[in-house]
């Protein structure tokens, strides 16, 4: 068996800000990574915005192996012994550990039966055979419209390429944006090429010499050179539930991000947490997230703990548009939109017995602080006191 002082299961930016927030405490305790992928940790959101806009391949390493790592790529770990505390891997290799960090992600969720070839949109590797048929084929069809499809179907149109984007709703986002904007960008991505597909539920996605074969539950067909599908993901919990922790969409950490057992902590898209602003418990499937509370987890892992307090924001990018949010998003309960101009600038609230629980800033920048604020305050707030807050 090997020693480690520190082990993280998991090769994304939470591990990566992990080893970090550990090296602030620790600058010579044993850290061992294990990652699942083959590549080192990278900056994920340019896979689906900047390197289609002209960004190097190269700007997303995170350098990881600069930090005095023990990296183990293309690793599966199989069991944790938390009375031995030792993780074992697929290969019957076992480490020891004193404090555990699982930051395992999520895993794209795929079509039931069918969907051979199918790009599920999520890593580098995914990236990289997605750029090697954007150069060799026209014609894509993209499945889903929430934030992966529909940055995808933005990036491959802005690359010249023919693209039918199949999502089931009735417009884009409506998982976030209100209705309005949802039909705004509906339209908007059809002055752009793009020949959007709502209401379509796949049945099947059939593979041939000659491409793919998209049937929905209407009786619709759509062919296409390639199929890409951004169906969102599911945490990564199986390995935590495996060995006793608790798990309910996600894996429960406490304020310090400690799951059930106190050797082991869990951050990133896995782990479901407290979030004080907003009274409830979430998880998030972000960068600023992934970034924030790894480093804290690895800072509490090699010191003296700290609550994780964080608000973490997102941010998309659709052609000439784009947006940064922060809070929690429910297009069916009370929405205030203050536009400076129609659906091109301004911002969007969402509030619960009118206290602001999120907010977009639609080609609104440099104004998250101001955002939290809003939601951190307590405040109850109209449609009238909102307008003009935040906007430029």
């Amino acid at each position: 068996m090997s020693d480690f002082k520190y082990v993280i299961v998991g090769g994304g930016m939470a591990a990566d800000s992990a080893v970090n927030g550990i090296r602030e405490n620790d600058g010579s305790g044993s850290i061992a990574v294990f990652s699942e992928e083959k590549d080192m940790p990278y900056n994920r959101p340019p896979l689906s915005k900047g390197l289609w806009k002209g960004e190097q391949l190269d700007s997303i390493w995170r350098n990881t192996e600069k930090q005095k790592v023990d990296f183990f790529s293309g690793t599966r770990m199989k069991s944790i012994d938390r009375t031995g505390k030792s993780v074992t891997a697929g290969d019957g290799k076992s480490y020891s550990y004193e404090k555990l960090l699982l930051a395992t992600g999520g895993t794209p969720r795929r079509f039931p039966t069918g969907g051979e070839g199918v790009i599920y949109y999520r890593t580098v590797d995914d990236y990289r055979k997605l750029r090697v048929l954007a150069d060799s084929v026209s014609n894509f069809a993209v499945i889903g419209g929430g934030f992966i499809g529909s940055e995808i179907a933005a990036a491959l149109a802005m690359s010249g390429k023919n693209v039918t984007l199949i999502i089931p709703e009735n417009g884009i986002g409506t998982r976030v944006y209100p209705k309005g904007l949802s039909a705004f960008l509906l339209n908007y991505f059809s002055e752009k090429g793009i020949k959007v597909q709502p209401g379509e539920h796949v049945l099947s996605v059939g593979k041939s010499d000659s491409g793919y074969t998209i049937e929905t539950k209407s009786g619709e067909k759509f062919t296409a050179d390639a199929v890409v599908a951004g169906l969102g993901i599911t945490p990564n919990d199986v390995l935590a539930k495996a060995s006793g922790l608790a798990v309910d969409n996600g894996i429960i950490v406490d304020a310090f991000l400690r799951t059930t057992d106190h050797s082991i902590y869990a951050a990133g898209d896995v782990a479901n947490f407290y979030n004080r602003s907003l009274d409830i418990r979430m998880r998030v499937e972000h960068e600023d997230n992934a970034n924030t509370m790894g480093k804290l987890a690895g800072k509490n892992m090699s010191g003296t703990p700290e609550p994780y307090d964080h608000l973490p924001f997102f941010y998309s990018d659709l052609f000439d548009l784009g947006y940064e949010a922060v809070g929690e998003f429910d297009p069916s309960g009370e929405v205030v939109e203050d536009w400076v101009d129609g659906y091109r600038k301004g911002v969007v609230y969402y509030l619960k017995e009118s206290h602001v629980t999120g907010v977009i800033l639609w080609n609104t920048w440099g104004k998250v602080d101001d955002a939290r604020k809003v939601i951190t305050s307590k405040k109850k707030y109209t449609s009238s006191s909102l307008k003009g807050l935040i906007t430029d």
